[in-house]
């Protein structure tokens, strides 16, 4: 092994425990490791997530978008392992979903046939894969009692733009069929993701009403919905928040390729919208560069007649999905998400 490996895979051994002592001490103590209150456009960086920050920048950890694409690939897992930590699960199997892998989570005690929801995961339609989203997914389906059948739909540069848009609508429409073997209730299914996962289960919702396919509820988390991102938040927040401009642009360079930006399967902010689209319920995180556009969309739903609700974590960071296994108040937030999850689907 290459001495650089060495190093990684050491790193790689500390950084989860390193992370879960620190981020576990008290808010005071964590504040004078951090340093000075990060304030921005009237908000307040949560202080856990500014340590992480600051802690990560120490510890050289590059993001995926410096690095070539296979190694990328593997620190956007690396990352997500230490932020994740272990999560307790009723059971876990891998469930081949058409021809895409996928990976069904089902909780402690669920009912049978009872609710699920259909993952797809963020990073960029570039990166991201089951794992990196495997302790996100594991936290929201225990506490929320939902099951999660996440997807892992092709990746650009190799399949650009519609190959992720098109793997998902063929999962959830798979999923409809084979709710039964699935252990769900076809009155109770419902679509969600995170980042570009978002963006994804927007089209999926779209396009199930188009084909009248049952859907009970869709959960976008900081969702991609306009392209052309031209917004404050992706103004004030390229730099120094983990999602940076020189991601976002990495990302419409691979899989939007010459494709409009405006397509509206590309940008939901461009879609016509049906009101018998199903109940949404959007987050979004304040210091996310797709805040605004998230927002946005959420407003969009609205004027359409569609039933939304939009929440906003102004402390927290592109990315809060996949930090449940350490710190205190991003696992609060994705509490919280389970929450809603859950009440939507009882």
């Amino acid at each position: 092994m290459a001495i650089q490996e060495k190093l990684t895979a050491v790193n790689h051994r500390v950084q989860g425990p390193l992370l879960r002592a620190t981020l576990g001490l008290p808010e005071r103590v964590q504040r004078v490791l951090a340093g000075r209150p990060v304030v921005r456009d009237g908000q307040t960086l949560a202080t856990d997530t500014q340590l992480a920050l600051r802690l990560q920048k120490l510890a050289g950890e590059s993001g995926a978008e410096t690095l070539p694409l296979a190694e990328g690939r593997a620190a956007t897992v690396r990352h997500a392992s230490a932020a994740g930590g272990s999560q307790r699960i009723g059971a876990v199997r891998d469930v081949p979903v058409g021809d895409r892998p996928g990976r069904l989570y089902v909780p402690t005690d669920a009912p049978t046939p009872g609710p699920l929801l259909v993952f797809f995961h963020g990073g960029g339609f570039v990166f991201g894969d089951l794992d990196s989203h495997d302790a996100g997914c594991r936290f929201l389906a225990e506490r929320s009692g939902c099951r999660i059948l996440a997807v892992d739909y092709r990746l650009a540069p190799e399949s650009p733009f519609p190959a992720a848009h098109d793997d998902a609508i063929d999962a959830y429409r798979w999923a409809v069929k084979n709710a039964a073997g699935l252990g769900a209730d076809p009155d109770r299914l419902a679509v969600g993701g995170d980042s570009a996962g978002g963006n994804l289960a927007a089209s999926v919702a779209i396009e199930a009403r188009r084909e009248g396919l049952p859907l009970a509820f869709q959960l976008l988390i900081y969702p991609a919905t306009d392209m052309v991102r031209d917004t404050e938040s992706a103004r004030l927040f390229s730099e120094g928040f983990y999602l940076t401009k020189a991601y976002m642009d990495l990302a419409n360079d691979a899989y939007v390729g010459e494709t409009s930006l405006t397509e509206p399967r590309l940008s939901m902010a461009y879609a016509d919208l049906d009101p018998g689209l199903a109940p949404a319920y959007v987050v979004t995180a304040g210091f996310d560069p797709l805040r605004d556009e998230g927002e946005a969309y959420a407003r969009k739903l609205a004027d359409a007649g569609v039933s939304v609700e939009l929440k906003r974590f102004p402390d927290q960071i592109h990315g809060f999905f996949n930090i449940v296994g350490v710190g205190r108040t991003s696992r609060a937030c994705m509490g919280e998400v389970a929450a809603k999850l859950k009440a939507a689907l009882a």
